[in-house]
């Protein structure tokens, strides 16, 4: 049987051409399971809220799962690991922000993250197999601090290279390699 695939966008949502959302309509016309965290705008920063959805989402998948976070989603998620009792097949943690350093301007300041709940980032090893793709041009995120991340989770590390967010922002909407750290968590072969 193959897992379901949970997405679990980032603060900002999914965006109609970010690689999330086109992931999600590329498996869904393939006929895999596929779930999504459902929305909760771009203003709520509560993470105890944020995590609530994760947990709903995933309690309402019935079989083996397999989580696909970006961005604010991976701390989302790691925030998620914590608590929740529902076996994890594998994670696959894409650009994980630093959230506990100054963000670019239209990002939440440090003061509000942690008023949200945010800090500090977990750095727990998560209770289930996880890869962490790593830009090394990040503007959310030092490689350094996400190598560290990584660590800490004790999460295999994948050097994207130079991808910055892997956002359309940064030039990507399709992201196929996803696909392929999917399968590699899920302990499937890769399908062409």
């Amino acid at each position: 049987m193959a897992p379901t695939v949970l997405i679990v966008p980032g603060l900002r949502d999914a965006v109609a051409q970010h690689w999330q959302t086109l992931l999600e309509a590329r498996l869904r016309a393939a006929g895999r399971p596929v779930a999504s965290v459902a929305p909760m705008g771009r203003v709520e920063l509560d993470c105890a809220r944020r995590v609530e959805a994760i947990e709903r989402a995933a309690q309402a998948v019935a079989g083996p799962l397999v989580i696909v976070a970006h961005s604010g989603g991976c701390i989302m998620a790691a925030h998620w690991a914590q608590r929740t009792r529902r076996a994890v097949q594998g994670a696959l943690l894409a650009a994980p922000p630093d959230f506990e350093r100054p963000m670019p301007a239209g990002y939440p300041t440090l003061a509000q993250l942690d008023a949200a709940g945010w800090l500090p980032v977990p750095r727990r090893p998560l209770p289930f197999r996880s890869i962490v793709a790593a830009s090394r041009d990040d503007p959310l995120a030092a490689y350094a601090r996400t190598v560290e991340l990584a660590e800490a989770w004790g999460s295999e590390l994948v050097d994207l290279g130079a991808v910055g967010h892997l956002n359309p922002a940064s030039g990507y909407g399709e992201w196929p390699r996803a696909e392929a750290l999917i399968e590699r968590l899920a302990g499937m072969p890769a399908t062409a």
